[in-house]
């Protein structure tokens, strides 16, 4: 019998960072991934801004996200695991990078390319009142609120006079007609890194635009409002960009790796000082073959790069990079224009940044197309009814896993009554609900398909989740097992992995004031996990005590389902799915302690979608509900990924299951009520004198609480308007 399951992993690729090379190392990965490896990538954002099209963005010519490389994309299409945080450090006896705020990650080979700043620390009030040209992202975010709140004909300094500092400077006087924009070089000389002819050209181009050039002006500072200069003058500025600074990250030096004025040397195969990290783009030091800090070069890192981290896997032998002596610089002029420079040819005009915008179009293609492998052909001989289970789509994860919930009941139709006294719930409870001294206890169990390939982030998400239940009928969770199926692994894979997971589970349930006191594993196809809860309360909170005239308050937005499937498609924003896996790593523990005092019933809005839930809610209670849709919180990005046609694959069996209970105006808004929930939120029926005080208590807790609709006479039925 031939074995077509994945083989097992056995060794761990780390890249650290999202610039340039590694989003394109991503992408050739994808397409080509080496068998046995998990990839890993290290970031502090979902997405990295382009450097060659941030000039045009300043200017206005580009919206922001044209020039955003989306590193959620890109790690499902490589089959990566992405980690949103920042890098303190390296242990290279342990082989392990550290990140603030989880379990050390382990490799077995790692890659940085993390880029640059422009601060300069050093300088009184820098910190405090200059805004970096780098990191990108961070500078953008600052130009955007600058432009939001900028006075009328504003003051713009620019520290330093070299491509960067001038070409931003231009885009900023484009942008703003208005503005005194004035940029300080310490040199007598700016523009040096120019041939003759382009920088005469680039000089003209600035004083068309009022842009003045100041040199022999040293930055020696900066107050509220102003620069200080050589020698304490100072200059009136509402908006200061650093350019003048090529800084590396503080950190490096506590690796032991050789540097070189805090930059990373590197051989021709890309490699460190130590052959297991090698280090790419600006942060590299070509100590080989000198060149400057350029786009170009980092781009054309990527091909060897790629070979050679595959081959540092594998076995095989390595490829020497080469960098080109010389490159065409295309520098943009504030307007649509441009001026090139190479072999001392003068180039000037519009043609020149139509050209350029060519070329950063076409980069950005190349790490937004990722076309998706072929999946593998159905066998000519096979049962009916294969294609109606596979449907269109790929199983979703977490709560999207779930088996229906007609399914669900016709099986658990069944099972006997509780034969125990001191079992208090009925069979197919959400929970069983256990007599314990004067009060109660509380015990649940949830297990899910992984939705992330981050081990990290799937613990601290399950372990909420699995303690969603308790929370919802008032207790306070008490113990907890782990359940854990790993995909086919080494016994060191499968150990970081593990130890990741029940890192971040162990912390939730702490927080919770639970232990996470051990489990089984197993070895299978996929990664799943669970975790078995208990859970202690003096008076548990059911379902079936909502009257007439409550409130109805939801204490997270929905959407989870829909962006985790847009997700696995590659069709959703990085920024949209980091923001529903922070919604989803919230723990309700708070929310829970708010509710319990005041509300009559209260679930947890899971896998059956609030819908589903408040229907649930509903029977039990002999009452009805009236939702205003308008009032249902939604994550962002849910709705616009409903309208584009984007669902769970359990999405049909939720509304099936309340066929004949709901009235909704049709459409993708009333679809999200039906939307499986992964660590949703808690819905609470709250006497409507109390709501109130309710939802200011929770706003005031961080959660996005709203009210949502009341409790009508029955029998259930919900409608929504």
């Amino acid at each position: 019998m031939q074995n077509s399951a994945p083989l097992p992993l056995t060794r761990d690729l780390v890249l650290i960072g999202g610039g340039h090379t590694h989003a394109l190392v991503l992408r050739m990965w994808g397409m080509n991934p080496l068998p046995g490896v998990r990839l890993t990538v290290i970031n502090p954002m979902p997405s990295a801004a382009y450097s060659g099209m941030l000039p045009g963005h300043i200017a206005g010519h580009y919206a922001r996200d044209e020039l955003q490389l989306d590193l959620v994309k890109l790690a499902r299409h490589a089959g990566a695991r992405l980690v949103l945080g920042f890098v303190t450090g390296i242990d290279r006896d342990a082989r392990e990078i550290h990140v603030p705020g989880r379990a050390p990650m382990a490799y077995d080979v790692a890659s940085i390319d993390i880029g640059i700043t422009a601060e300069m620390p050093q300088l009184p009030g820098f910190s405090d009142h200059v805004t970096p040209a780098k990191p990108l992202d961070a500078f953008a975010d600052a130009w955007a609120e600058f432009l939001a709140t900028a006075p009328a004909n504003p003051r713009i300094a620019v520290v330093g006079g070299g491509v960067a500092g001038v070409e931003l400077a231009m885009a900023c006087a484009h942008r703003l007609p208005g503005a005194e924009v004035s940029v300080y070089e310490a040199a007598p000389e700016a523009l040096r890194a120019l041939g003759s002819g382009a920088r005469a050209r680039m000089l003209a181009h600035a004083a068309r635009l009022g842009v003045t050039i100041e040199t022999s002006a040293a930055l020696e500072g900066a107050r509220a409002g102003e620069v200080v200069l050589t020698g304490g003058r100072s200059a009136k500025a509402d908006f200061i960009i650093g350019t003048g600074a090529t800084k590396p990250a503080d950190w490096l030096p506590d690796t032991g790796l050789a540097l070189q004025n805090g930059f990373i040397t590197v051989r021709p195969t890309l490699q460190s000082s130590d052959p297991l990290i090698f280090a790419t783009g600006d942060i590299a030091d070509l100590a080989y073959a000198p060149r400057p800090k350029a786009g170009v070069y980092a781009v054309r890192q990527a091909k060897p790069l790629f070979h050679n981290l595959r081959a540092a896997l594998s076995g095989k032998a390595m490829r020497d990079y080469h960098p080109q002596r010389d490159y065409l610089k295309l520098i943009s002029t504030g307007g649509k224009g441009a001026v090139a420079d190479k072999w001392g040819l003068p180039l000037d005009g519009k043609w020149l940044w139509r050209w350029k915008d060519r070329i950063d179009r076409k980069f950005m293609d190349r790490v937004h197309d990722l076309p998706d492998m072929p999946a593998p052909a159905l066998p000519a001989a096979r049962a009916l009814g294969i294609e109606d289970v596979l449907g269109d789509k790929p199983l979703c994860g977490g709560c999207g896993a779930k088996l229906g919930g007609t399914a669900l009941r016709t099986a658990l139709a069944g099972l006997p009554a509780p034969a125990r006294d001191d079992v208090l719930s009925g069979t197919g409870d959400d929970a069983a609900l256990l007599a314990h001294e004067a009060g109660a206890q509380v015990f649940t169990t949830d297990h899910v398909r992984a939705f992330t390939e981050d081990p990290w982030m799937l613990g601290r998400i399950v372990a909420l989740h699995a303690m969603s239940d308790a929370w919802a009928m008032g207790a306070t969770p008490q113990a907890a097992l782990a359940q854990v199926t790993l995909p086919r692994q080494s016994e060191d894979m499968g150990a970081r992995a593990l130890a990741e997971m029940l890192s971040a589970a162990a912390q939730a349930f702490a927080e919770a004031g639970a232990d996470l006191v051990g489990g089984h594993t197993s070895m299978g196809a996929e990664l799943t996990l669970g975790f078995a809860v208990t859970g202690l309360c003096a008076r548990p909170i059911g379902q079936d005590g909502a009257k007439a005239g409550d409130r109805l308050i939801l204490t997270k937005p929905l959407g989870t389902g829909v962006i985790l499937a847009a997700e696995m498609a590659k069709a959703a924003r990085g920024e949209i799915v980091a923001h529903a896996l922070d919604s989803m790593a919230t723990s309700s523990a708070k929310a829970s302690a708010i509710l319990a005092p005041v509300t009559r019933a209260m679930t947890d809005v899971t896998g059956f979608g609030l819908a589903g839930h408040l229907l649930g809610l509903c029977k039990s209670s002999g009452v009805s509900a009236a939702i205003n849709l308008d009032a249902v919180p939604l994550l962002e990005g849910a709705l616009a990924q409903s309208e584009a046609g984007q669902h769970s694959t359990l999405l049909p069996q939720n509304i099936a299951n309340c066929a004949g209970h709901i009235t909704a105006p049709p459409g993708p808004k009333s679809e999200l009520l039906y939307d499986p929930q992964t660590s949703g939120g808690l819905l609470a029926a709250v006497p409507a004198d109390q709501a109130g005080a309710v939802l200011k208590a929770l706003h005031a807790a961080g959660y996005a609480a709203a009210d949502i609709g009341e409790i009508t006479p029955g029998p259930a039925m919900l409608r929504v308007s």
